[in-house]
């Protein structure tokens, strides 16, 4: 009779290091400066990311509408007010503190457009390049009034829009190019909100000069051009040329759901949901 000894355990997955593997995915760079809680900024071909002690406390990128935009769109803050806060300050966190102190905007408000404003930007400065990033150190943390975000926050975020904007359209040669209208355009039914979008499609304009247009994010507004696209309401200008291809999802597993505790992240990305639900 052969004995047979107990086998050996089953492996088990590290669930932490599972979920570290997000982290990086996009910069080794931004993981390594997160890692060393560096403060300064980081510059690459698409945005720029600010960071305080390894968290990023703002972004920017020419391809998305900055804070200023967002908080004068829709009459949360009057145009003029932000104009003499920007010219009197050195920077948009400087123009949010002289505004808070003079009572002219609601924390809650500016919070809240704050980190649309950075997850949008953010979403673009992470988008490969052609070319390194370059970071240079500050010694001074520009935290200001307004809330961080871990990396590792913004790097899960910027995946999962990639991963949305894939299942709702594959094809990303509208998110840049010059759209022009497809029939059956003109009798389609679509929401009011998309609406907005298609009627300023007159094949000059792209996916990001419309967002800056209505005052919108611009992630926001390519899930409404991909949405059109898929019903075939818009697309691409022959031989427009745009931004290169951006992979849906990193080669790494996928990481866990982020779990957020903090009660300004949580409202904004229930908001955030409810929007792209529409």
């Amino acid at each position: 009779m052969t004995m047979v000894g107990t086998p050996p355990p089953l492996p088990v997955r590290d669930r932490p290091a599972a979920a570290d593997r997000t982290a990086g995915a996009l910069s080794p760079m931004l993981r390594r400066l997160a890692e060393e809680q560096a403060t300064g900024v980081l510059v690459r071909e698409h945005g720029t990311l600010y960071l305080a002690r390894g968290r990023v406390v703002h972004a920017e990128s020419p391809l998305a509408p900055g804070l200023g935009v967002l908080l004068t769109a829709h009459g949360t803050l009057a145009a003029a007010a932000w104009q003499r806060a920007a010219e009197r300050a050195g920077g948009t966190a400087d123009a949010a503190r002289l505004l808070l102190d003079a009572g002219v905007l609601p924390a809650g408000a500016l919070e809240l457009c704050h980190l649309d404003a950075l997850y949008d930007a953010g979403y673009f400065a992470l988008t490969p390049s052609s070319t390194p990033g370059r970071f240079r150190y500050d010694v001074t943390p520009r935290v200001g009034p307004l809330p961080s975000v871990p990396v590792v926050a913004l790097e899960r975020e910027t995946l999962r829009r990639r991963l949305l904007l894939h299942r709702l359209w594959p094809d990303p040669a509208a998110d840049s190019a010059p759209l022009i209208r497809a029939d059956p355009a003109s009798g389609a039914q679509v929401t009011s909100r998309r609406r907005a979008v298609l009627d300023r499609v007159d094949g000059v304009r792209t996916a990001l000069e419309i967002a800056r247009d209505l005052g919108r994010q611009a992630f926001h507004t390519l899930v409404d051009v991909r949405r059109l696209a898929a019903a075939g309401l818009v697309r691409a200008a022959p031989g427009a040329r745009g931004l290169p291809p951006v992979p849906p999802i990193p080669p790494a597993p996928a990481a866990p759901p982020l779990t957020v505790t903090d009660p300004d992240i949580a409202l904004l990305k229930r908001l955030r949901d409810a929007l792209e639900a529409l």
